[in-house]
């Protein structure tokens, strides 16, 4: 995501020099407000110009041209949106005063308008601009948010003509794989911009985010703006949603994604009820890790440590103390939080699990009726 200062009469001088250049060196990004020409035959169609490229249709293009990853930026380049954001300050009279704007990428995966993206693209809004593949902007509505994934959604007017990406399979990755970025870098000025890569590993977790699910990483190039982009593969599919990039001096070719497999459901759901409802057990526990960190002795193998127990939650109705260790939650065992976090989140308010506890040594079982996180919880 990247932010512009409006005051600064040097930067809209470069703005202005850099977008003289793209626009002689033969095409540049940018958003009107006009109507939206859809490409030939519907869908992303050769003839299809991504921002920055040539006016020139290539017909015929020697095959050893024509790659995977030609024919997967014309397949996903035209679902790729900008969204922009106002962003506010307080002068000083306390008033509320425009400083700037904010500027990231949406994926459109929806015929009906839908846009997917980072919710810290959106972060405080309601209403958003959405700058379409063609130069077009028109007005969004945030229909509902995640921070503890960092999804959101957003709807623009839906159409027949307007292009949309697929989603692929996530869980189907292979560790060295093509990987195109597509997005907006440093602003619109560079929109629909396209880097490859390969996928560089699975599963990745980050010590300095709270995440809820392992990220894909990726030597795809990824800078501010390309927040809420698509990772897509060599066959043209979505398979990630461009979230993190470790930003620290001497640190490139690391970027990270949403599994789009993993976002389906929360996008699902923030359609449907503009916001994501989770399981609530109740339960504060420390896992090795953790009890390490705070220099604390572990001598259990396995499971977690119940520090707390919330009150009036589910986990209080049973007879679970702070002290125990639970061990597995339906069968399935664990020994972090995030492990256990994990299993709780893939059921929903109302269900009944059984969990596995140890209480003095002894191994005992319960169950207990998972509740609706409150909103501080989730």
């Amino acid at each position: 995501m990247q932010q512009t200062e409006k005051g600064s009469h040097k930067g809209r001088m470069k703005i202005a020099a850099l977008a003289l250049a793209m626009l002689v060196i033969g095409g540049a990004g940018g958003c009107y407000f006009g109507e939206f020409h859809s490409p030939k035959n519907g869908g992303a169609a050769s003839s299809y110009q991504m921002p920055g490229s040539t006016n020139k249709e290539v017909k015929d293009l020697p095959a050893v041209r024509n790659t995977a990853v030609v024919q997967a930026v014309k397949e996903v380049g035209p679902a790729i949106v900008g969204i922009t954001t106002r962003v506010y300050d307080r002068d000083m009279f306390n008033r509320r005063v425009e400083v700037g704007q904010s500027v990231g990428s949406g994926v459109l995966f929806d015929k009906k308008g839908y846009i997917v993206t980072n919710n810290h693209v959106v972060s405080g809004s309601k209403e958003v601009n959405v700058c379409l593949s063609n130069g077009k902007t028109v007005a969004g509505k945030v229909v509902g948010t995640d921070p503890s994934t960092d999804l959101a959604v957003v709807k623009i007017d839906g159409s027949d003509d307007l292009p949309v990406a697929e989603f692929g399979d996530s869980d189907a990755l292979q560790v060295g794989e093509t990987a195109i970025a597509i997005g907006n870098p440093l602003g619109l000025e560079f929109q629909g911009t396209v880097t490859v890569g390969v996928i560089s590993a699975l599963n990745r977790s980050l010590d300095d985010i709270d995440q809820r699910f392992k990220l894909i990483q990726t030597d795809a190039a990824i800078n501010p703006g390309n927040s809420g982009g698509a990772l897509v593969t060599a066959d043209g599919k979505v398979v990630g949603i461009n979230s993190a990039k470790i930003a620290k001096e001497g640190v490139e070719g690391m970027g990270f994604a949403i599994p789009i497999n993993s976002a389906k459901g929360i996008i699902q759901q923030l359609i449907d009820n503009g916001k994501v409802t989770r399981a609530y057990l109740g339960v504060y526990a420390a896992d090795k890790d953790i009890a390490q960190r705070y220099g604390y002795n572990w001598d259990h193998d396995g499971g977690v440590l119940v520090m707390k127990i919330a009150s009036r939650s589910p986990l209080s109705l049973t007879d679970i103390r702070p002290g125990d260790y639970i061990t597995a939650i339906d069968g399935k065992t664990f020994d972090t939080v995030k492990g256990m976090r994990d299993i709780l989140d893939g059921h929903k308010p109302g269900d009944r699990i059984q969990l596995t506890y140890e209480h003095n040594g002894s191994r005992k079982t319960t169950e207990v009726l998972l509740a609706s996180a409150p909103e501080s919880d989730k």
